[in-house]
């Protein structure tokens, strides 16, 4: 029988670290509800529609909270040796060495990851909307790709 050292060669378990949006993540939920509530109040309300288009509006309604769920439901989670990013409809595993940077240009609604293949993956955790937030989570991510990186002693420090 085989059993996991706790602690891997090199120092101590680091810790897991999940990042998530705020604003985005209450305006989905409190949106889903909404809207919800209001095609179950439309299925209720309207007598002229028959079985099936009362079900129509319900069925729509439980879609729509359903996108807002995945809307919300973006995050981040930093594992010792993996960064596992779930974003809207994909969630990826990423291995610290396959990131380069971190980046977050104006404009944008979220960070991006650059990949050492030299694509960039989107972090939809990380959202231009929470402010100053956002950009501490973002610089928090860039010190932990040089910390857990392939080579983070390659880190210029005038960057």
């Amino acid at each position: 029988m085989s059993t996991s050292d706790p602690h891997p060669p090199g120092g101590p378990e680091r810790p897991t670290i999940v990042l998530r949006p705020r604003v985005v993540r209450i305006s989905a939920y409190a949106t889903g509800v909404v809207v919800l509530a209001g095609m179950i109040g439309g299925a209720v309300m309207l007598e002229s529609f028959h079985l099936g288009g009362r079900l129509t509006l319900v069925g729509v309604g439980a879609l729509m909270f359903l996108f807002c769920h995945l809307e919300a439901s973006v995050r981040l989670i930093a594992r010792s040796r993996v960064l596992d990013v779930r974003n809207v409809f994909r969630a990826r595993t990423v291995e610290w060495a396959e990131i380069v940077g971190v980046s977050f240009p104006m404009g944008d609604p979220w960070a991006h990851l650059d990949l050492a293949d030299g694509s960039t993956l989107a972090i939809n955790a990380i959202q231009r909307y929470d402010g100053e937030r956002a950009v501490a989570a973002a610089h928090r991510l860039q010190h932990l790709v040089q910390e857990r990186g392939e080579a983070p002693e390659s880190a210029s420090p005038t960057d």
